[in-house]
Parts: C-alpha cells; structure tokens; sequence
C-alpha cells in the first residue's frame, strides 16, 4: 500500500503540500496540485483515515438518532444513510431513542460525546427548542421526517397532510361515505397532519366528520387490532377504515379476519408508508408511499455538504403518491 511518503516523492515536492492538496486547500498553485494528483492517482493511494481526521479536526462519522430499529421503516433510513455516507468514505454511530424524551437526550448527549461531525435525525420526543440549541450551539444536524422552521434547509420531509387526503379521497371515489380512521399519537406533527388530510377529503364531499369514527393509536401494530375493536364496538356503521401507517393497517387487518370478515368486501382498508410488507399481507395493502429511503438520503446529502463541502443534490419537500392494491373495494350497500 503506498504512502503518503511515496506521493511527495513521485510527484517531487514536500509531503506538507501534499497534505495542503489532500485536504483541499487553496493555498496550493494549479501545477503542484495537479503534480500531486496525478502521482496519487498513478500510486493508487488512499489517505489513512485518522490521520486525515486529525489534520482537518474532523472525525468522519456521524450519528444517527431513529425510534427502533425493528420496523422496516427505519431499516429503510438507516440503511440510505449508511450507504450515502458510506460511498463518501464516513461511518455512521446508530443510537436508538423509543420515542423517549429523556432516552432521546442520552442519545444525542452520547453521540456529541463521540465528537461525531453532525448528526442525522428521526426525533420523536426531543423538542424545537432542544434540537435548534444542538444546531447552533454544538454541531449541525439533519432532521428526517420533520419540519422546524429555524432551520428549515436541515429539514426533509413529507406532505403528510396531502398523503391523509389521498387515502380518505380513494374510498370515497370507491363509493365509502362511512370511512373509519385509526390515527397515529397526534401530538407528533406527521400523525396530526395525516389526520387533517382525512377530515380535508370529508369535508371537501360534505361528509360530516364523526369523532365516534375516529381512534387515537400509537402506530403500533396492537393498535391497529385494538383500534378495530374499539370503532366495531361504538356501534357506529362503517364500511372502510383507512389507519396512519402501514403497522396498523396489518394489526387491523388481522383483527379482522379473527372476527371472521372478508377482506375487502366487508370492510375496505388503506394503510399509509408503504413499508416492504404491505406487498406481502393477505389482502395486499392499499396504502400511501412515503419515500423514507430517499428522504434519509437526502438528509445525508445534506451533511455532506454542510459538513464536509461537498455539493450534492438535496430535495427538502417530498410529495406522497397512493399506491393501490386489493385491500379497497368498490363500495356495493
């Protein structure tokens, strides 16, 4: 493996140009520098990363902050991440917050103490004040899935409200008036968004919007099973059930073939997210992309450039589409 050593030689000048060449600094002129790279190119030559790191102050790695890691959701953002990160030659830390306050804080508390160069968040807990001071006052960050206006270019996120609609306006362009809907914990941005956008396509139609139809989860797929339970037993008829994520949308499928139901023709089901299993529930899941893959990516993008000067392509604001398959049906009553 060549050295640094062999660089300065073949290319005949000092190895602190070549570092100055290496690191990118200006102070180099046009003739010494493309002396530099043509000798690092011929040698084959790859800088030792920690010698690279303690010469820019820098550590090449960057912390990653997602709810679990045992839902396909954020398998999909981690891995966008790690493989970004990865092809520009940075390591990623992977820290896991259960939409904890306090759990999310030892998080971030841990990977700052790790003297990553940024860090690259799903924050469920931690709130605008807290990852805005995190931003200013200790190092950059990239919020997924999550909008602050203070630092709105570090942001990447989904119209959620416009994916609600989306969902809600499918079954009733199937015939539904009687549409249920299991929302996701909506003091979380993204869960009270999506269920605007469902009250949005009723009112648009002039159906009244009933709170009896209505059940706040915890995008979780138990309640997906529970919610089901709870909206048959209010007793107030409905013929379609559109659930804030794709997990809840299965649990509330389950549930329903336990009751004995048939699926679609008793009761029509939309998910939203789009998650790998969606192809895979019987019936296959109607349901709302959400481009998690390529949101985490851009996110990396993003600290790429921040971080380290580089000038990659970074997309803020993603629109959903409505993805159909056999759980909806056109309404017959």
């Amino acid at each position: 493996m060549a050295t640094i050593y062999q660089v300065a030689e073949r290319a005949g000048v000092s190895l602190s140009t070549v570092s100055r060449v290496l690191n990118g600094k200006s102070t180099v002129n046009q003739a010494l520098k493309e002396r530099v790279e043509q000798a690092v190119k011929e040698l084959n030559y790859r800088p030792n990363s920690v010698a690279r790191s303690l010469a820019n102050s820098r550590t090449d790695s960057i912390g990653v902050l997602v709810p679990e890691l045992n839902a396909p959701f954020f398998g999909d953002l981690m891995q966008a991440v790690e493989s970004t990160l990865r092809a520009a030659d940075k390591h990623v830390i992977i820290t896991v917050g259960r939409n904890c306050l306090a759990t999310e804080k030892d998080a971030v508390e841990f990977l700052i103490s790790r003297n990553c160069d940024a860090l690259i968040m799903h924050a469920e807990a931690l709130s605008d004040e807290y990852l805005l001071e995190i931003n200013n006052t200790k190092m950059p960050i990239a919020l997924v899935n999550r909008q602050i206006d203070g630092i709105a270019d570090a942001c990447t996120t989904l119209n959620n409200e416009q994916g609600g609609y989306l969902a809600t306006r499918h079954l009733i362009e199937l015939g539904h008036k009687n549409i249920a809907y299991i929302s996701g914990p909506t003091e979380k941005n993204d869960a009270s968004q999506r269920l605007a956008g469902h009250k949005r396509a009723l009112a648009e139609v002039g159906i009244p919007i009933s709170t009896q139809l209505i059940y706040n989860g915890d995008y979780q797929e138990e309640d997906g099973k529970a919610g089901l339970l709870e909206l048959l037993a209010r007793d107030v008829p409905f013929s379609a059930l559109v659930c804030a994520n794709d997990w809840m949308a299965s649990g509330a499928i389950s549930c329903a073939r336990d009751l004995g139901m048939s699926l679609p023709q008793d009761l029509s089901i939309v998910g939203f997210d789009d998650v790998v299993f969606a192809h895979h529930v019987y019936p296959r899941l109607t349901t709302v992309s959400n481009p998690i893959y390529e949101m985490a990516e851009m996110s990396a993008n993003y600290i790429l450039n921040k971080v380290y000067g580089q000038k990659k392509m970074v997309q803020r604001l993603f629109e959903p589409t409505l993805v159909i398959r056999e759980s909806t049906l056109k309404f017959e009553g």
